[in-house]
């Protein structure tokens, strides 16, 4: 099996206009269903550099809900693949006709702390520029450091992400 490769990429203004096609599909798959459709993730933070995959937050009332739109959520090109790991959570992925992985979407019940912990994290990096090229600059390193081994990557840039995150949740706590 082929490696997938870390690849970190300055920010793309196109990465908003990809956000917003993909949010009005996952709109459609819920009929109407009062969901909130978020984009998170370093993709989300203009002039964030970041791995070229759009993360998408979705908020419903609950996790059932969720499971009657996955048929409709396939139709449109996205994986379902259940919790992948963490609880009270479903995950998704699209891929390109190559099979690259271009978006993920997590999906979590309303009130869940997951969804404030991404949104002030990147509301916090939205705000602190000065945060965001710092925490640019670990990721784009770390890219480098690990090309082929996504696991080092993520414990490399893990610090960094936990203080920003303890920042942000001081900066605008729950």
């Amino acid at each position: 099996m082929k490696k997938r490769r870390v690849e970190v990429v300055p920010y793309h203004t196109e990465w908003k206009t990809l956000f917003e096609k993909e949010k009005k599909l996952i709109a459609e798959a819920f009929n109407q269903t009062e969901v909130d459709i978020h984009h998170i993730g370093s993709t989300s933070v203009p002039g964030l550099s970041a791995k070229p995959i759009i993360d998408i937050m979705l908020a419903a009332e609950s996790l059932e809900l969720v499971e009657q739109a996955t048929p409709a959520l396939e139709s449109a090109g996205y994986d379902a693949k259940g919790e992948n790991g963490i609880a009270g959570r479903r995950y998704f992925q699209k891929c390109d006709e190559n099979g690259i992985r271009k978006v993920h979407l997590h999906a979590f019940e309303k009130g869940s702390h997951q969804l404030y912990r991404h949104l002030v994290f990147r509301d916090y990096l939205r705000t602190h520029p000065e945060e965001a090229a710092r925490y640019a600059s670990v990721k784009e390193e770390a890219a480098r450091q690990y090309e082929f081994d996504i696991d080092s990557y993520i414990a490399e840039k893990s610090p960094t992400v936990l203080e920003i995150e303890q920042k942000a949740r001081l900066w605008k706590p729950l």
